[in-house]
Order: structure tokens, then C-alpha cells, then sequence
């Protein structure tokens, strides 16, 4: 059986053959989503296919996360990952898929905007001490998680986004009002300042990324002006996230991370909080094909939630 660069090895379950006339250091040809796709996966995929002729493209992506036991962290087939990586062979001409036999209905593709949301505008300018005690709220699938939603559209200079996979949204409450509006999500998978910062291998990142969390959105509402406020409010973040990731999820984040765009912000809220500064970004983004910087290079900061991080992540 072929075992190389910790590969499943292409074996078929339902009919017991392996791909003849192949050699151990067959080459890797793309990847997708951090796994390696030889030529010889490629062929294997060919021919699943040809055997079966008349499934769906569900059901292939199915067959093939089966054959290969290509599994979530909680045991689920990749089933979606794999469906994105057979379109990518598709169209780099190395598969022909059947034609798409159903087009499932997606509410979210015309997602409609947040609507402004009708609260108490007046001005906040108060001591730190005086607004206490804070309260914070995770909203994520609550009665308030449209407040949020419209609060981050209309005030914050990039707007309200959908978050993509694991992700929480907070509203800090001062005397009855919000003051402030924290989003955290997955980490994205490869970002080299950081990546050496921990000093993680290639494969201890992709087993051990879900334990950091990325803070997409951090506003103080704009009436709201209270010295050390955001600061304060990320060290109360920083010593209950993990707990609540936990809770949602069922594990624990052991680091923190976020992007600060330098032409906006100084970050010095970050920074005051003890954030890190660990690098700066390419300026490339995940969709480009060229080392030309396409957007604005923005800082990198992190924020470890135990001394033990590096051991933990690099395990």
C-alpha cells in the first residue's frame, strides 16, 4: 500500500483494487485545503467516476471522503471540502464530473443587509469605574444577535459580514445600553508572521487550528467615549472566550489573533491589552496568483490565552 507525506492511502473500500503501474513518489500535483493531490489521486477520482456513471456529485464527493476516511474533527465526512476540491480538478481539465443534476435553493445567496436598529443615541462619556459593571453578552443565535448584526453594518467602516464556519458575536452592555460589539471567528489557515510565531509545523497546523480564534470585528460605538474602555473590554474577552468556544463548540481556543489596518488605526487598544504584534501581512489575500500586494498590508497581533500555547499548538 502507498504511504507518503501522511496520505490516506487510495484503496478502495468497495472494491479492494489499488491503481496499478504508480510508483511510491508519485508527484503532487495540486492541493487543496492543505492535502496534497498526486497524480495518482487524480486517477483514482477518473475512475471512480467511470464506475459510476450515473451518481450525483454529492454522491461521488461522498464515495470518495469514504475511501479515503477524509473526516471532520467530530467524525463528519468533509463531504462539502471534497465536493470544492473535485470542482477545482474539473476546471484545471484533470476530471469531468457528471452535469449538475440539482441546484438546492440558498437563502442566504441575496442575504438582506442588517436594517438600522432603533436605540438611544446619546452620548456616553463617563469614567471607566462609572460604567461598571460591563455586561457581556454572547448573541449567537439569540434574540439580540440582530442588534448586533445592525449595529456592526451601520457603525463599523467595514460592515456586518456573515461569518463562515465557527465564529461568536458579543454586545457589551453598560446601564442598560450597548457600548460595544466584538466578532470572532476561525483563524485563517495559513498566515506566515503568525505561523512562525508559533513555530508550528505545516501538519500541527492543520490538526491544531480550530484552538485559535480570529477577531473579525471590535467596535465601540461611536457616541461612546470612555477612556481605557476597549482595552479593558479585551482583557474581560480574553479570560471568557475559551470557556464560551468550549460551550458552542466543544473545545477550548488557546489563542487570539486580529489584523489592524496601520492607514486607519494604531491598534493602540491591542496594544495596551498586551496584544503582540507579531508580523504584518502580504497585502496578497487568499485568492491571489501573483506576489504583487492586491490590498492594503495590515499588521498582525496575537494573544495567548495560556503559557503553554506553543506546546499545546505544537503537538
Amino acid at each position: 500500500m502507498l504511504r507518503k507525506h501522511g496520505v490516506t492511502p487510495l484503496r478502495s473500500k468497495e472494491n479492494r483494487f489499488i491503481l496499478l503501474g504508480m510508483t511510491e513518489a508519485a508527484a503532487v500535483e495540486f492541493r487543496y485545503r492543505g492535502r496534497e493531490i498526486s497524480q495518482e489521486d487524480i486517477l483514482y477520482i477518473r475512475t471512480l467516476v467511470e464506475r459510476h456513471p450515473n451518481e450525483s456529485r454529492r454522491k461521488l464527493s461522498t464515495r470518495l471522503c469514504e475511501a479515503w476516511q477524509w473526516r471532520q474533527n467530530n467524525g463528519a465526512l468533509r463531504d462539502m471540502v471534497c465536493r470544492g476540491m473535485l470542482l477545482m480538478l474539473e476546471r484545471a481539465s484533470q476530471i469531468t464530473l457528471p452535469p449538475v443534476s440539482y441546484v438546492r435553493h440558498n437563502p442566504l445567496a441575496k442575504r438582506a443587509r442588517p436594517e438600522p436598529a432603533r436605540i438611544d443615541i446619546t452620548a456616553i462619556e463617563d469614567r471607566l469605574r462609572n460604567l461598571q459593571p460591563l455586561e457581556f453578552e454572547q448573541v449567537r443565535r439569540t434574540a439580540d444577535e440582530p442588534l448586533f448584526n445592525s449595529l456592526v453594518e451601520e457603525h463599523h467602516y467595514l460592515g456586518y459580514e456573515q461569518p463562515v464556519g465557527e465564529h461568536l458575536k458579543y454586545l457589551v452592555w453598560a446601564q442598560g445600553r450597548p457600548v460595544a460589539c466584538l466578532a470572532w471567528s476561525s483563524a485563517p489557515r495559513h498566515l506566515g508572521s503568525r505561523d512562525r510565531y508559533l513555530g508550528w509545523s505545516a501538519e500541527a497546523r492543520r490538526r491544531n487550528i480550530r484552538f485559535l480564534a480570529y477577531n473579525t470585528r471590535f467596535l465601540i460605538l461611536p457616541w461612546v467615549r470612555v477612556e481605557h474602555l476597549a482595552s479593558h473590554i479585551l482583557g474581560r474577552m480574553a479570560a471568557r472566550i475559551s470557556e464560551d468556544w468550549q460551550r458552542m463548540y466543544g473545545h477550548p481556543i488557546y489563542f487570539l489573533e486580529t489584523f489592524v489596518d496601520p492607514e486607519r488605526f494604531r491598534g493602540t487598544c491591542y496594544r495596551a491589552a498586551n496584544w503582540a504584534l507579531l508580523g504584518k501581512t502580504t497585502g496578497r489575500g487568499k485568492q491571489s496568483d501573483s506576489y504583487v500586494p492586491n490590498r492594503s498590508i495590515k499588521e498582525v497581533l496575537g494573544y495567548p490565552l495560556t503559557k503553554r500555547f506553543r506546546e499545546l499548538l505544537g503537538d
